[in-house]
Parts: structure tokens; C-alpha cells; sequence
């Protein structure tokens, strides 16, 4: 019933302003509400709603107001704020990042990620698209790819994630947890650096040493959670 009340409301509540995405997995709109003209973001895709439920209860000024999640046959709808601003793949269009924004960017990002990983969600799909600059304040976005973890997993069920930012156990090596995020931090960091991954050009000093931990191709080498790359930053 309330997949039915969800969708119903967005159809006769909600004018389309913008379709932002659209995938095999499915769609991302921006929708106005037609009485208050309130923007709200829509998700509907293929996948899991167990992530999206979780955050219903969690608030962040790094992360998205989760408003109302509904699930049926594994097709997922998410109604979510609207975050305002430049997303950080944009801001990248122009040129790297001076050194101290690196940080204080990465430091909200590790704040967004405690947050998540302390109701055992890893995010799997950090990248610049998926980070909203809104003033002095980052914001990680899109879960569509995240899970939860499973302890007595072996491996992930499914291969999500973006090539060159996704852990190497994202493709079925392992199961993704925790440090799966911070390898992709890792990425994101040289990235904001350099404008390359560290694979191609990996920028040098204090946070080299930093992005060759995160980066480490086993999963025991790398910061064993968020609160301690947190604290190097």
C-alpha cells in the first residue's frame, strides 16, 4: 500500500522540473511540489530499500534528509531533499582543488561516512558526482548502490560501484565493507589533488602517504575506519 501511496503522491502532488539520471537500474527526478514549491529529489530504481530505511532515522548536515522509502517486487522509491549546489565533478571541470578545501571537504565526507557506517551501510560508490558542495558544506549523496553488511557474507551479491573509485573486492574478490569506502576516498582525495587517479599521477607530501594507505589493494593494509583517516586529515 504505501509503494501505491508513493507513487500516487508524486504523480498528483509533484511537477517533474528535471530528469538528473537515468540508467538501466532506473531514474533520479527533481521534482516541485505544486502547492508549496518545495524541490524534492525522487528515486525510483531496481535494488534494495534495507539502506534508504536506515537513514529514515539519521540526521546529518553531510548527508540527505531521507523523507519516505517504499518497496515492492524490488523496485525502490525514495523521496529525499534537494540538495542545493554544485556537485563536486563540476567544480573539478575547472581544476583541481586547493589543498586546504581538500581537506575540509574530506573531513565532511568522513563525518557522512561515521554516520553511515555506524548503522552498518557502506556507501560502495564514491565519486565526485556524488558529492554536493553546498556552501562550505559537502554533502555525499546517492545510495542506490550502498548495502548493508553481512557479516557472515563471503562476498557482495552484486558488482555496484564506479570503475577506478570501486574497491578491488567490489568485484567479487570479497565482501565490501567499511574500508571498501575509505579506498574510494582515497581515490576521490588525489583525484581533488591532481585531477587523476593515483594510479596515473599521484600528488606528493603528507597526503601521499595518506591516499597509498587508503589505496592498498588488501583491505588489512588501509585505515581500518573512517574515524582514523579522519584524524590523519
Amino acid at each position: 500500500m504505501l509503494y501505491e501511496f508513493v507513487l500516487s503522491s508524486v504523480e498528483t502532488c509533484f511537477d517533474c522540473v528535471k530528469k538528473l539520471k537515468q540508467s538501466e537500474r532506473g531514474e533520479v527526478l527533481l521534482l516541485r511540489h505544486k502547492g508549496s514549491g518545495q524541490n524534492l529529489i525522487f528515486r525510483r530504481f531496481t535494488g534494495s530499500a534495507q539502506v534508504y530505511r536506515r537513514l529514515l532515522e539519521v540526521k546529518c548536515d553531510n548527508l540527505p534528509q531521507i523523507y519516505e522509502v517504499a518497496e515492492r517486487d524490488g523496485q525502490v522509491l525514495v523521496l529525499e531533499e534537494y540538495v542545493r549546489g554544485d556537485s563536486l565533478a563540476f567544480l573539478l571541470e575547472g581544476g583541481v582543488i586547493p589543498k586546504r578545501q581538500v581537506r575540509a571537504v574530506a573531513r565532511q565526507l568522513c563525518n557522512a561516512l561515521q554516520v553511515l557506517h555506524a548503522v552498518e551501510a557502506v556507501h560502495r560508490d564514491i565519486k565526485p558526482d556524488n558529492v554536493i558542495l553546498r556552501g562550505d558544506e559537502a554533502v555525499l549523496i546517492d545510495f542506490d548502490a550502498s548495502r548493508l553488511f553481512d557479516p557472515e557474507a563471503q562476498q557482495d551479491t552484486q558488482v555496484l560501484g564506479t570503475i577506478g573509485y570501486a574497491a578491488p573486492e567490489q568485484y567479487g574478490i570479497s565482501q565490501s565493507d567499511s574500508r571498501s569506502d575509505i579506498y574510494s576516498m582515497g581515490v576521490l582525495l588525489n583525484v581533488m589533488l591532481t585531477g587523476k587517479h593515483p594510479s596515473v599521477d599521484q600528488t606528493t607530501g603528507r597526503l601521499e602517504r595518506v591516499i597509498r594507505r587508503c589505496t592498498e589493494m588488501n583491505p588489512q593494509r588501509r585505515y581500518q575506519t573512517v574515524k582514523q583517516l579522519m584524524d590523519v586529515l
